[in-house]
């Protein structure tokens, strides 16, 4: 949900980090249960964003949601325009616009096939990370 379109800005990943630590810290779940969901999660909320994009393209900007936001989008698109396709891979990884950034890319008309490979690779860096974090944590509070 935290990469969700809308539903991202109001979620924090602290919620999935919190939960995925107690789940392996209690034995509920494994690390190769979590992670792949995670990631299944990630790249889909991520594509749902990118499709949303390209569907609305140019017009998007002209919507009240997209006016009174103004300054997170042009924030965005302003990542977007100066690192190309590295704004894809530190998007994911920037809390405050992983779920607008997907969005924006749509807009922007990037190939699919590009984003498609670039979204893969963020999500696995991410996913590798929240995996980290998650035994990281573990060690702390053992």
């Amino acid at each position: 949900m935290e990469a969700c379109l809308g539903i991202g800005i109001f979620i924090s990943g602290i919620i999935l980090l919190t939960t995925c630590t107690i789940m392996y810290t209690e034995q509920i779940a494994t690390l190769p249960q979590m992670l792949p969901l995670a990631f299944l999660g990630a790249t889909v909320a991520d594509h749902c964003g990118y499709y949303i994009g390209r569907w609305f393209g140019p017009k998007f900007h002209q919507t009240p949601f997209a006016i009174k936001r103004k300054s997170l989008f042009d924030k965005t698109e302003s990542l977007i325009n100066r690192f190309g396709s590295a704004a894809i891979l530190f998007g994911r990884l920037m809390t405050a616009i992983r779920s607008l950034v997907p969005l924006l890319i749509g807009i922007s008309g990037m190939n699919r096939l590009r984003y498609s490979l670039l979204d893969f690779t963020a999500c696995l860096i991410w996913t590798t990370g929240l995996g980290l974090l998650v035994v990281g944590l573990d060690n702390i509070f053992k």
